[in-house]
């Protein structure tokens, strides 16, 4: 897959590229992967004063870490609630503070490294297409009652004079919640590394790991390096490089699209700047760009890549159904890029042996959760926590194989058809039925 510039092009060092590693090099700590987690992990490592070194096949952020949607909130792919089931209650209100530190961390690398082309925009809305304010608002009441957390309810009044659509009922609106540019941030954490004087490099696939006494060596075409610890953060891109890994995860494609500049028309449709969520389980999110003149969207998952001009015409029949108004607006870019999905939808960090780590599976849900998973990892590295272990009872469940990738998109078309049935007009009502809520999936 090509390196995709798509609409992110003002970045300062948008045309640099850095060199690949040739000879050997010794480091503390090697990290494999120039996505969000790898460059949050060796970001982390270098303010702990480690050498760090970056091995990227492709460039910064070239997979799905410089293309996604840019929401940053808590939370996890898997539901609170999933969470609870597996591991206790107490457990998983730990998780969840983790992601909300995680969120909170992105914040401040926004404020220290200002990064002006990152482009935060405060609010995130999430809202329901079908009746669900009971829910939404006791959901509202345990985030601030459990974890101080404070979001907004919205009425279908309010829903709808932010989005002029009849899709959409209630919400709940995240003042703590932003959006910004995902690739521009990432070359932000590559410039600091290097700041702190950690090493990056570009068009290095690392290709082995071994060993040499004390010390792992991972070898690339042209080069090797030689450190104590080695972290693999390289996602739905990790290939053969660690057998153990690779059969743990399940490389899912996420498709985003970039509508044509209208700005009067989408103003019509989309009367916010907050990034746009709803509640349904293969939900779709979007957020307006370029000072309002385009609409960011994506959504549609597949276990296989596909042509992203196909996806970007299903992409578009979802936004032209939700908003019929915008049935003139043409889609100018569209993209792809490999998320790494574990079964039990839960990121995957941990060690797998004396100075081999881990720190991948995010599952859509990175910007928040690679920062804290890369924190996480470099406290363990340099002996200050061990708050890695809150993510080890989950582990690297076998995926399946190909078994597992049907599965994983014969699930999906399943919470799609689900989606649809839920949204629609009751026919009729009966006292013995109780309605499905917004939060039974949470």
């Amino acid at each position: 897959m090509p390196y995709v510039e798509t609409y992110y092009k003002p970045g300062a060092d948008a045309d640099i590229q850095r060199p690949p590693l040739t000879g050997q090099i010794d480091a503390d700590v090697c990290v494999v992967g120039g996505g969000l987690a790898g460059l949050s992990a060796a970001l982390e490592l270098a303010r702990l004063g480690r050498r760090v070194c970056v091995l990227e096949a492709e460039r910064i952020a070239w997979g799905a870490s410089g293309r996604n949607g840019g929401f940053v909130s808590p939370g996890y792919s898997a539901g609170y609630k999933t969470i609870a089931r597996a591991v206790g209650a107490d457990h998983a209100k730990t998780l969840h503070r983790l992601s909300i530190e995680g969120a909170a961390a992105v914040a401040a690398n926004l404020e220290q490294l200002s990064a002006a082309d990152v482009n935060r925009t405060d609010g995130i809305l999430s809202t329901s297409r079908y009746e669900a304010a009971d829910s939404l608002k006791a959901h509202r009441d345990w985030l601030e009652r459990e974890f101080d957390y404070r979001l907004e309810f919205r009425s279908r009044a309010q829903v709808r004079e932010a989005l002029a659509s009849a899709c959409y009922h209630q919400g709940l609106y995240n003042p703590n919640g932003f959006h910004l540019q995902p690739l521009n941030y990432a070359r932000a954490l590559a410039r600091e590394i290097e700041r702190l004087g950690g090493g990056l490099f570009e068009a290095s696939r690392a290709r082995a790991l071994g060993q040499q006494g004390a010390m792992r060596v991972v070898s690339t075409d042209s080069g090797q390096v030689r450190a104590k610890d080695v972290v693999i953060a390289s996602g739905g891109y990790t290939a053969g490089l660690e057998p153990r890994l690779r059969r743990s995860y399940l490389p899912i494609a996420t498709y985003v699209m970039l509508t044509r500049p209208d700005k009067a028309l989408i103003a019509s449709a989309i009367r916010t700047t907050a990034a746009i969520g709803d509640t349904r389980r293969a939900g779709d999110y979007y957020r307006l760009v370029d000072g309002g003149e385009r609409i960011l969207w994506g959504g549609k998952i597949t276990t296989r890549t596909g042509e992203p001009r196909q996806l970007a015409r299903l992409l578009r029949q979802t936004m032209v159904a939700t908003y019929p108004q915008l049935k003139d607006l043409e889609v100018d870019l569209a993209w792809s890029g490999l998320m790494a999905y574990a079964r039990h939808l839960m990121p995957q960090i941990g060690r797998l042996g004396d100075g081999l780590w881990y720190c991948t599976a995010f599952g859509g849900h990175g910007l928040n959760t690679t920062a804290i998973g890369g924190r996480v990892v470099a406290e363990a590295i340099a002996g200050q926590s061990d708050r890695y272990r809150l993510f080890e009872p989950f582990g690297l469940a076998w995926n399946g194989g190909v078994a597992g990738r049907a599965a994983a998109q014969a699930a999906y078309w399943t919470m799609q058809a689900m989606d649809a049935i839920r949204e629609r007009p009751p026919v009729w009502k009966s006292p013995l039925v109780k309605p499905r809520t917004a939060l039974d999936s949470a």
